[in-house]
């Protein structure tokens, strides 16, 4: 999903906004967003997840082409953890046919004899 997508769909669910309005409005949350990540403050967002920026040492690595030893420099790395009701509502309990077992604990291959093939 890009940006203008997430915008339209600010525009075409919520109404009362124009265009340039939700467009403002998307711009406002991912500034504030980038700025407090620029301070090194955690973002939570219940039900979603936490954003988390962490820094990364200088260490040793390896040119993967050709061996040689290479510095790696250090760095600011953005990290997402996604919460468990984002993981659960992205992973339904699986109900139905799939992964059905056959009352003996085994998965029941489809074959002419039981209904399948």
């Amino acid at each position: 999903m890009t940006k203008a997508e997430i915008v339209q769909a600010i525009y075409t669910k919520l109404g009362g906004f124009s265009k340039k309005e939700a467009a403002d409005l998307v711009d406002l949350v991912f500034d504030t967003m980038k700025e407090t990540l620029g301070r090194g403050e955690k973002i939570k967002i219940s039900g979603f997840g936490n954003f988390v920026l962490r820094d990364k040492r200088q260490r040793q690595g390896r040119n993967p082409q050709t061996g040689d030893p290479i510095v790696i420099t250090e760095r600011r790395v953005l990290t997402f953890k996604a919460s468990n009701i984002l993981k659960s509502d992205l992973n339904p309990a699986r109900t139905g046919a799939a992964g059905a077992t056959n009352g003996s604990g085994a998965t029941s291959a489809k074959s002419p004899t039981n209904g399948g093939g």
